[in-house]
């Protein structure tokens, strides 16, 4: 085959690959938080939204609810399916405490390497299970790793999930994380309207990580507080606006 023929035969793949990654230029933070301000979260001025990954976990979860129940402060947990499957106890103690529920996927795997069917079915099942613990249906879909593709946003768009992402994050899913890091990292660049992620599982990440998100948060929340921003859920953040 010559190579104007190869050409013409890989074209359409290539197009269509490239289209399908195409939104991956939102997982450049920056860029994000600058020309996509609805995607990172953005809310209102005076507010930072809560937000936590890759939970539910018996082990660990806990642990935040009882933190943010004494600081009376609630959060939105994107969950994974499989986990809310595994501790559906769990899920319904995370809603009974007034936090928001938003899903993460069925399995925390990159939604850039599936294909329409594979996306639409992890996040329906994810939604679905959700639902059927709660007894609300879940608006809020967040990507694992933060990856979002064109086959992710029209699967959100067919189950009426709203993509969400961050403006501030902890990287507290390292085995170097503490602490101190995640509290820096998080605060040195937020402001109001903001979105902050942490982990409340490590189940993808370094085992025990999870700790150092945990004993940041009180600092956090403390931090918000010096520079007059309430702390709650994206449901409180004026985005995405409630119906």
């Amino acid at each position: 085959m010559s190579a104007a023929r190869l050409l013409c035969t890989a074209a359409p793949v290539l197009v269509a690959a490239a289209a399908h990654a195409a939104p991956v230029v939102s997982t450049f933070g920056p860029l994000r938080n600058r020309a996509m301000p609805r995607l990172a979260g953005r809310g209102r001025p005076d507010h930072i939204a809560l937000t936590f990954d890759d939970g539910p976990d018996p082990l660990s979860t806990p642990h935040f609810l009882r933190l943010l129940a004494r600081r009376q402060v609630r959060a939105t947990f994107f969950l994974l399916g499989r986990e809310a499957h595994r501790s559906p106890g769990l899920v319904r103690e995370i809603a009974a405490a007034g936090h928001e529920i938003g899903i993460h996927g069925w399995l925390h795997r990159p939604l850039l390497l599936r294909g329409p069917r594979a996306t639409y079915d992890d996040l329906a099942r994810a939604r679905d299970t959700v639902a059927d613990l709660t007894g609300r249906q879940p608006a809020l879909f967040r990507p694992p790793y933060g990856v979002m593709s064109t086959a992710a946003h029209l699967a959100a768009r067919r189950l009426s999930l709203t993509p969400v992402l961050w403006t501030s994050w902890g990287e507290d899913w390292t085995a170097r994380a503490t602490p101190e890091s995640v509290h820096r990292t998080v605060t040195s660049g937020l402001d109001g309207g903001g979105t902050i992620l942490l982990h409340d599982s490590d189940c993808t990440s370094a085992p025990g990580a999870w700790r150092s998100a945990l004993g940041a948060l009180p600092r956090i929340l403390d931090t918000c507080d010096q520079r007059g921003y309430e702390v709650g859920r994206l449901r409180d953040h004026g985005w995405p606006r409630p119906a």
